[in-house]
Order: structure tokens, then C-alpha cells, then sequence
């Protein structure tokens, strides 16, 4: 048995493959699904499940026995090959198919891969549905050769749907007057394809960097700073009004300002907040839904435009569980995720450039300087390997070091006060301790984090 990690979570199957994460282990949890799609829906009509996978090329392999577990269960498949996230969730509802399965591992890595699940309805299951998959998956062995199933067209349709989909939502003739400069990281992950044909529908001047989807990252895959200091400077060099970068399946987007300033993944949802909720009407309730390791930037924008925030757990099933229960405007994740309902309850890349864009061009404003109008706080974000009784004290030890302080415990501890904020979380997707906190100097932020990592090390 590997000693590699398997993750199992509301964020459903991640870990390494060829080790932790075999094509056995792969096949079973596609037959997991599949018998539990049949069992929620009691019907005698097929189930029919889309199946895409982002361009790592542990991907090929994964997708035969994906396939293979899928067929064991009968389901009947559509695959969409290399796709995006959100270009799966999209087809999901248009094929009307009984549910969804992305072969990816986010920003992980790249010796990782994974599974994302998603319903009829494009989104992810809640997490009461993901337990029961998972209790469904340490039921389930399936005995079956995974090579034994014949080949499944592929539909060539993704990329097109996509695209016209979230054109109709903004006004193209505006952003095509602007002709934007636009530099783009693809990171040869499964958002190139559709990335450049929105973007050239919107008439931007495109510098495409890694745009093939062949799966071997220029760099660590996760668009934080760090990972993004040579794109940085591109932007700059290339004097582009702004710069995106996405991950390997294309749900999160980092931005860089015009000065080539790594603007990072928490703008990308208050961007387009911002630009969502001013243009709705001064007294229409509106509700924002983002999670508790989120920038209290939302908060100002929403007090701004008589909008409320709801916050939920981590994990997008869980922001677009509540964005659905709410009838939210917009929901989305501190880490470049944005959910929007009139596309899908899926994060998408797609969406955050084109509403960013949108919202340049009927301001007028270089980025640089609508960033410069907002509240400016500073995120320090730490890891902590998962190691002896981590889990079990973390709770009564936040708890007790910070009694006096208002806390949440709805996942992990996030201790809050006037001033900031402090997260420590459990991650769904690595077996690590995350630690997150925010205040209006960099100082205090650092000064909470390592507060905490001196709790959590603590024998």
C-alpha cells in the first residue's frame, strides 16, 4: 500500500499519481459515483456522465479507467478530452447529463492528479452528498479490466460553448473598442483553448504565454506571487494594460496590474464584485457568498453597494451550495475563484477575466488605480505538514489561546477582530495545515501567523 497521500473531501479525489493514486483507485471511485448517481435517482432512464480531464499527462491513463469504472456501473459517457473545470460543469448542463467528472488536480502540483465531481446542475456535490460518495467508494471494489472498454468519440464542441456563453452576458462591443493589451498564463494547462478564442472574440491584443495544453508547467502551478515573479516582469515588458494568470483547469485567476504588480487571487473576486454590485440598483438587496478564508475587502465593497456577504466553509460546493440557497449575485474564493450563477455554480477563469475587462472598460481607469482606491490589507498565508495529534489539538488550543476574541468554528477556528483576522483550516486537498491571516499592515498579518505556527508546532 502506498504512503503517499489519497485526499477524499468535499473537493472530492486528490493525490499522487501512479502511486497514492492508481488507476484502480481512479476506476472505483468513477464506479462509486456512478452507483451512487443511480441510487439518488431511481430511474430506469441511463445515466449519463461527461468526463473531461486537464492536460497533465497522467490524465490519459486515469481518464481509460474513469471511463472503465463508469461503463462497470452503467453509465453512458460523453468525453470532452482536455477541457477545463468549468468547460465540463458548462457541458454537464448542456448535454442535460446526470452528472460530471474533471480529471485534475487544481493547482497541485505536478506529480499530482485528482477527480472533481460535479451534478446534473453543474455543480459540485454539497458535502453531505460527498460523504456519501465517499463512504459509497470504501464499499465498492470493482472487479473489472480497465483496458476492456472500446473507445468513446470525443464531443469537439467544449471550447465553442464556452465561449458564446459567457459573451452573452457582457457587452463585447465595448471591450472590442478598447483593444486591450492583455498578457495570459495558460501554464500549457486545459484553459488555453478557450481563453484565447473569448479573448479574441473580444478583440484584445493578445501575448499568449504556454498557451498549449500539453501539461508540463513552466512553473509551480498555483498562480501566487512567488510562482508568478518572470510573469510579472512580462507584463510589464510587454506594456499590457493587464495580465492573467490560471491554473491548470483554469477555475482561479491571478491578476497583474499594467505595472507588472502582482495583484493576486483575492482581488480577482472583489474586482468583480465590485463591478457586479455598482451596476446593480442602489436599493435591490443583493447577497455575495464567499468563504471564511476570504478578504474582508468583499465586506467594504458590499457595505459600498447595499449588498450583504454570507460566509460559508471552505470548498466550492460549499459556496455555491449557499450562493444557490441565497439567490446570490456572486460567489467565489479568496483564491481567484468566481462563481458566477448566470454561467455556472463552478469557479471559472473565463468569467473573472471577461467581467475585469468589462469593468476597465466602463471605468476608464487603469487597474493600478481602482487597486489604489480600495481599502488596502495584506494576506499572509502559511502551511503546516499534518504531523502527531496537529487535528486534534488545534481546536481547544485556538480556543483557549484566544478566548477572549469572537470565534468561528464552522471549519477549523478563524478568531476575528475589528482590525483582522486570523484562519487555520485543515486543507481539502493536501495534507497540510493552513494558516491565513489579514490585517491592514503587513506586520500584524506575519505577527498572527507565526503566532498560531508557534501554537501549532507546539509538543
Amino acid at each position: 500500500m502506498s504512503t503517499e497521500p489519497l485526499m477524499l473531501s468535499v473537493s472530492g479525489l486528490r493525490g499522487i499519481a501512479g502511486t497514492s493514486l492508481t488507476s484502480e483507485v481512479a476506476c472505483r471511485y468513477a464506479a462509486s459515483f456512478g452507483i451512487w448517481l443511480k441510487g439518488i435517482h431511481q430511474s430506469d432512464a441511463p445515466i449519463h456522465i461527461v468526463v473531461g480531464r486537464d492536460s497533465r499527462p497522467s490524465g490519459q491513463e486515469l481518464e481509460l479507467a474513469v471511463v472503465a469504472g463508469l461503463t462497470d456501473s452503467g453509465c453512458r459517457i460523453t468525453r470532452l478530452g482536455i477541457a477545463t473545470t468549468p468547460g465540463v460543469a458548462i457541458m454537464t448542463m448542456h448535454l442535460h447529463a446526470t452528472g460530471g467528472m474533471v480529471i485534475t488536480a487544481s493547482h497541485n502540483p505536478a506529480p499530482w492528479n485528482g477527480i472533481k465531481l460535479l451534478r446534473s446542475d453543474g455543480a459540485a456535490p454539497t458535502a453531505n452528498q460527498a460523504e456519501q460518495i465517499i463512504a459509497q467508494y470504501h464499499q465498492t471494489v470493482p472487479n473489472i479490466r480497465i483496458n476492456k472498454f472500446g473507445s468513446v468519440p470525443v464531443d469537439p464542441n467544449t471550447v465553442e460553448i464556452h465561449v458564446k456563453k459567457i459573451l452573452g452576458i457582457v457587452d463585447t462591443t465595448l471591450i472590442q473598442k478598447q483593444r486591450f493589451k492583455v498578457v495570459l498564463d495558460s501554464l500549457h494547462g486545459s484553459g488555453g483553448p478557450s481563453t484565447s478564442l473569448l479573448l479574441e472574440q473580444l478583440g484584445v491584443d493578445l501575448v499568449h504565454r504556454h498557451a498549449e495544453p500539453t501539461g508540463q508547467f513552466p512553473h509551480p502551478p498555483e498562480p501566487t506571487a512567488e510562482n508568478l515573479v518572470e510573469f510579472c516582469h512580462a507584463v510589464r515588458q510587454a506594456n499590457c494594460d493587464i495580465g492573467f494568470a490560471q491554473d491548470p483547469d483554469a477555475d482561479r485567476l491571478a491578476v497583474v496590474d499594467e505595472t507588472g504588480r502582482y495583484i493576486g487571487e483575492e482581488y480577482t473576486l472583489a474586482l468583480c464584485a465590485m463591478h457586479l454590485t455598482s451596476r446593480q440598483q442602489a436599493r435591490t438587496p443583493k447577497v455575495l457568498v464567499t468563504n471564511l478564508s476570504t478578504s474582508r475587502m468583499i465586506d467594504d465593497i458590499a457595505a459600498s453597494f447595499n449588498a450583504t456577504v454570507k460566509r460559508t466553509a471552505v470548498g466550492e460546493a460549499n459556496v455555491a451550495d449557499a450562493l444557490r440557497d441565497q439567490g446570490g449575485l456572486l460567489g467565489g474564493e479568496g483564491n481567484g475563484g468566481v462563481i458566477l450563477p448566470a454561467i455556472s455554480y463552478v469557479r471559472d477563469s473565463l468569467v473573472g477575466i471577461t467581467l475585469i475587462l468589462q469593468m476597465l472598460a466602463e471605468r476608464g481607469q487603469r487597474l493600478s488605480q481602482i487597486i489604489d482606491s480600495l481599502q488596502q490589507y495584506t494576506i499572509v498565508k502559511d502551511r503546516f505538514e499534518i504531523t502527531g495529534t496537529i487535528i486534534e489539538r488545534l481546536e481547544p488550543t485556538m480556543r483557549s489561546h484566544f478566548s477572549d476574541h469572537e470565534i468561528d468554528a464552522r471549519d477549523g477556528v478563524r478568531v476575528d477582530w475589528p482590525d483582522r483576522w486570523v484562519h487555520v483550516r485543515a486543507s481539502n486537498t493536501e495534507p497540510i495545515i493552513r494558516v491565513i491571516a489579514e490585517a491592514t499592515d503587513p506586520s500584524t498579518s506575519r505577527a498572527l501567523v507565526q503566532e498560531v505556527g508557534m501554537l501549532l508546532t507546539a509538543q
